[in-house]
């Protein structure tokens, strides 16, 4: 894979005690101890629609309309990534317990919310976005297959994608088995960045990022210690590196790959 390159133009993130990315940037630089928050609630969604939403939906589409008002850019305008790990560990555990027990109780609603791309749905309706939305997984590669996805779509030609990318509290026998804990999300809107813009960040961040053969180091900054439990823990190393403005942060791309994502900082 050649170097891909991105300017990141606006960040969201979620995390129990710490839900914004402005809370989090003040753990990792001032030691600011997490606070109390409860779920997240999306302003994107009606009021009725907000209080049924899952907590995988809630906390994607808080993150990503919190990247696209950071990037000051229009939700409806963005092609984009959604990264999970398992979806809704919680929905697919009812959904197997249901139908083992009782399959005509089913729930239309949640069998409605059970599918991986269903926060890319309630996001492209929210936001009256006619662009395309992709959904992925890829395990404990998830977050760095997204934004390979997303600065492929760059490359391609697109101007700027949003890339959001969560997973949620496992529960039941399932959760024993693909072990997640706490709620966690993050965001970034991406922009198309020409080669001659490489040399120099300006305002924002820059970012650069090489597939190579290794394996990604397990790492230990403030947002990954309190992260650590949730399945999409991988993506953090580059949140820290993000809030600590550090130049280079390590992901896990698959068995024996590591996604290598230099940053320079305006």
């Amino acid at each position: 894979m050649n170097t891909l390159a991105a300017r990141i133009e606006g960040i969201g993130f979620w995390a129990p005690g710490l839900p914004s990315w402005d809370a989090a940037r003040a753990h990792v630089r001032e030691a600011t101890p997490p606070g109390d928050t409860a779920k997240p609630s999306p302003k994107l969604l009606a009021p009725n629609e907000r209080r049924r939403a899952p907590p995988s939906v809630a906390v994607a589409l808080e993150v990503a309309l919190a990247a696209c008002e950071a990037a000051g850019r229009d939700p409806a305008a963005l092609p984009s990534v959604f990264a999970s790990t398992h979806g809704d560990l919680a929905i697919t555990d009812y959904m197997c317990a249901t139908l083992a027990d009782d399959p005509r109780a089913i729930s239309p609603t949640k069998f409605h919310n059970s599918v991986h791309n269903a926060a890319a749905g309630y996001w492209t309706i929210g936001a009256g976005c006619l662009r395309p939305a992709t959904a992925l997984s890829a395990h404990r590669a998830s977050f760095a297959q997204g934004l390979i996805e997303a600065l492929a779509q760059l490359a391609c030609g697109d101007e700027a994608v949003l890339l959001a990318a969560y997973d949620t509290e496992g529960t039941g026998p399932l959760g024993a088995i693909s072990e997640s804990h706490g709620l966690l999300g993050g965001a970034l809107v991406l922009a198309a960045c020409p080669e001659s813009g490489l040399r120099e960040a300006g305002d924002g961040v820059l970012l650069r990022a090489t597939l190579v053969d290794a394996d990604a180091p397990t790492r230990h900054g403030p947002l990954a210690r309190h992260g650590a439990g949730n399945a999409m823990a991988p993506m953090l190393p580059l949140f820290d590196a993000l809030a600590g403005r550090g130049d280079l942060a390590l992901l896990h791309a698959g068995h024996g790959r590591t996604l290598r994502v230099e940053l320079a900082h305006g």
